[in-house]
C-alpha cells in the first residue's frame, strides 16, 4: 500500500495536468465515467494515502489499497486500468485501486492538519489525540489515519526503531518527551522517505523494516504481526523499550 510520500510524488508528477480538460475516459470502473468528460482539472492534491483530483463541482478520490499502481503516458503490459484519463498533454492510468466521486468541497471533508506531509500539519493536535487514547498501542497509533494520515507500515517500523520504542508500548505510558519525539519523527521520517524515494534509494536506508539484524545491538530482530492492525513489525527486544502493560489479546504473534 503506497504511503503518504509516494502519493506526494504522484501529485507532483501529475501537476502538468492541472488546467487541462479531460478528453477521453475509459477503464473497468463502475463510476459514471461520462461525468468526467470535458471537466477541467483544478488541482491535484494528496491527503495521507489518498490521491485527489479536484474539478469545479466535484472531486475524484483514488485509494490504491494494497496493490494499486499508476502509469503516466503509458499503459502497463498487462491488466486493464480501473480508470484512464486522457488530457491534451498526456494521460493518467490508474490500476487496481478504489475510485469514487466526492461531491462536497475537499476543505469540508478533510482536516489537513492531520496529514503528515501537509504544510499545515499540527503536531500539537496529534499529541492531543494520542493523549486521549492512552491504551492505544504504538504500532496501531502509527497506522491510524485519524492520527497520522499518510503513515504506513514502513514509517511505523522505522520511526519506532529510530526512537527506541517497542511497538507494543501503550501511548499513555510514554514519557512526555518520548511522545513528542514520536510525533516529531513521523513528520521528519516522512520527508526523508520522500527524498530517498525520489532518489530510488529508499530501501537502502531501512534500519528495521524487513531487516533481520539490529544495526545497534547486532542481534536478530523480532518479526511479528502485532496489535489490532495485525501488520508486520520488525523490532529489537534489547534497544526498543516497552512502556506500559499490554493486554493478552494484543500480544505479539511471531512469524515462523
Amino acid at each position: 500500500m503506497p504511503e503518504g510520500p509516494s502519493i506526494v510524488i504522484l501529485r507532483e508528477e501529475t501537476a502538468r495536468f492541472v488546467g487541462q480538460p479531460v478528453r477521453e475516459v475509459s477503464g473497468n470502473s463502475r463510476l459514471d465515467q461520462s461525468r468526467l468528460l470535458g471537466q477541467t482539472v483544478r488541482s491535484m492534491r494528496s491527503y495521507g494515502k489518498q490521491f485527489l483530483i479536484e474539478f469545479d463541482a466535484f472531486s475524484l478520490r483514488v485509494h490504491f489499497l494494497l496493490f494499486g499502481s499508476y502509469r503516466i503516458d503509458e499503459l502497463k503490459e498487462s491488466g486493464t486500468p480501473r480508470l484512464s484519463l486522457v488530457f491534451p498533454n498526456g494521460a493518467l492510468h490508474l490500476y487496481a485501486c478504489s475510485v469514487q466521486y466526492l461531491d462536497q468541497p475537499l476543505e469540508v471533508l478533510y482536516d489537513w492538519r492531520t496529514d503528515v506531509m501537509s504544510d499545515i500539519w499540527d503536531p500539537a493536535l496529534a499529541r492531543k489525540k494520542l493523549r486521549a487514547r492512552p491504551n492505544l498501542l504504538a504500532c496501531d497509533a502509527l497506522l491510524d489515519q485519524e492520527l497520522f494520515a499518510g503513515s504506513g507500515n514502513i514509517i511505523k517500523n522505522e520511526v519506532l526503531f529510530r526512537i527506541r520504542v517497542h511497538p507494543l508500548s501503550t501511548v499513555g505510558a510514554l514519557p512526555p518527551a518520548k511522545l513528542r519525539e514520536l510525533v516529531q519523527q513521523v513528520r521528519v521520517y516522512s520527508f526523508q522517505f520522500l527524498e530517498w524515494k525520489k532518489a530510488f534509494e529508499l530501501k537502502k536506508h531501512w534500519l528495521a523494516h524487513t531487516r533481520s539484524t539490529c544495526p545497534r545491538c547486532h542481534i536478530p530482530l523480532v518479526r511479528a504481526h502485532l496489535g489490532r492492525s495485525d501488520r508486520r513489525s520488525f523490532f529489537c527486544e534489547r534497544c526498543q523499550k516497552r512502556y506500559g502493560a499490554v493486554p493478552d489479546s494484543q500480544s505479539q504473534s511471531p512469524e515462523e
